[in-house]
C-alpha cells in the first residue's frame, strides 16, 4: 500500500496535476487567497445555500455537543480498566 501511494504521489507531482494553469504558486495553487483577483474567476452568485445560516450553527454546535460527550464517554472508559472494573 506504502509503495502504491509513493508511486501515486510521484506520479502526480511529476506531471503537474492538480495545479491551476497560468498561476505559477506550484503546490499551493489550490488555495483561493493566493490567486489574484480570485473574486473576478469565480462569480459571486456561482453558489446560494437553500439552508439558512442558524441552521449550520446549529448543527456545528450539536455535532460539538454530541462529540465531547463522545469524548468523556470514551474517557471514562478507559479509566476503569480493560477489564471494566
Amino acid at each position: 500500500m506504502a509503495v502504491t501511494i509513493v508511486i501515486g504521489a510521484l506520479y502526480v507531482m511529476s506531471n503537474h496535476l492538480g495545479l491551476v494553469e497560468g498561476y505559477d504558486f506550484g503546490g499551493g495553487a489550490y488555495y483561493y487567497v493566493d490567486i489574484p483577483n480570485f473574486d473576478q474567476v469565480l462569480p459571486e452568485d456561482a453558489y446560494q445555500a437553500k439552508t439558512p445560516v442558524w441552521v449550520h450553527v446549529v448543527l456545528f454546535i450539536a455535532w460539538g455537543w454530541l462529540m465531547w460527550r463522545l469524548w468523556l464517554w470514551v474517557d471514562s472508559r478507559s479509566k476503569k480498566g480493560p477489564d471494566g472494573q
